[in-house]
């Protein structure tokens, strides 16, 4: 496992990152964005680091503002803000081109940070992606209950079933998300796009994966259901498939 470091971001706060040097230049490197509330040691983001390493290949991962290692708190942050997150360490950690793979909220922030810097991209693998989450599946699936204990205090919390802690949600991450949205217009992106989901996914339902596939523009996009899949996609089989897709674009 490589050693933790920390980039200095402007406002004085630091991202927690790790990263793997390359050992054969002629290839891409692989950026991981992980998931809403998750960090850079859960199951995807480790497998892949032993991968990348077996296979010689540049590997970073790193923590959002307000996760893991990473200085801020967690309530603070947005869509925006993490897109800023991930476009520093594309910036200046990675070496190169990338595979950037995305899982869940990470899918949207990769695919931003695709758009925003195309040259520095080899391609997406997108996890069970929730790109415009915050208002399709967030603020569309609340009930008016819901919606009005998050308009009087600013944040709403729910049970959440991958943490004994709730999960937390605040207005500002609503409203700030929809500056960011990018299904509806279409994706002008003409890289290779590769996008896994689960159709037992509880979180990410599969037809927005389906939609997010249309919604890119770029010839090479392919999608790919595991019936039995579910929204992690952690399984040893799911983690091969991973793993043999990246490897393929390359």
């Amino acid at each position: 496992m490589s050693d933790i470091r920390f980039l200095g971001r402007p406002d004085g706060t630091r991202l927690a990152y790790c990263a793997t040097a390359a050992r054969r230049a002629d290839k891409p490197g692989i950026l991981f964005c992980g998931g809403f509330k998750s960090d850079m040691t859960g199951t995807k983001a480790m497998a892949l680091e032993a991968a990348a390493q077996q296979q010689g290949l540049g590997f970073v991962r790193f923590d959002y503002f307000g996760h893991g290692q990473s200085d801020g708190a967690f309530l603070d942050g947005t869509i925006g803000r993490w897109k800023e997150d991930t476009l520093a360490v594309l910036r200046e950690v990675c070496v190169g081109p990338q595979i950037i793979v995305g899982s869940s909220m990470g899918g949207w922030l990769a695919t931003l940070a695709a758009l925003a810097l195309p040259d520095r991209t080899a391609g997406l693998v997108l996890i069970a992606p929730a790109l415009d989450f915050t208002e399709d599946l967030m603020w569309a699936g609340m009930s008016e209950q819901q919606r009005a204990v998050l308009l009087r205090d600013g944040i709403l919390r729910e049970p959440s079933q991958y943490s004994d802690q709730p999960y937390e949600y605040t207005l500002k991450l609503i409203t700030e998300g929809r500056e960011h949205m990018i299904l509806k217009p279409g994706i002008a992106y003409d890289r290779p796009v590769r996008i896994l989901q689960g159709m037992e996914d509880p979180d990410v339902p599969y037809m927005h994966a389906v939609k997010t596939a249309a919604a890119f523009q770029g010839g090479d996009t392919r999608l790919t259901l595991i019936r039995d899949g579910d929204h992690r996609l952690s399984r040893p089989q799911d983690l091969a498939l991973l793993n043999e897709t990246i490897l393929s674009l390359l």
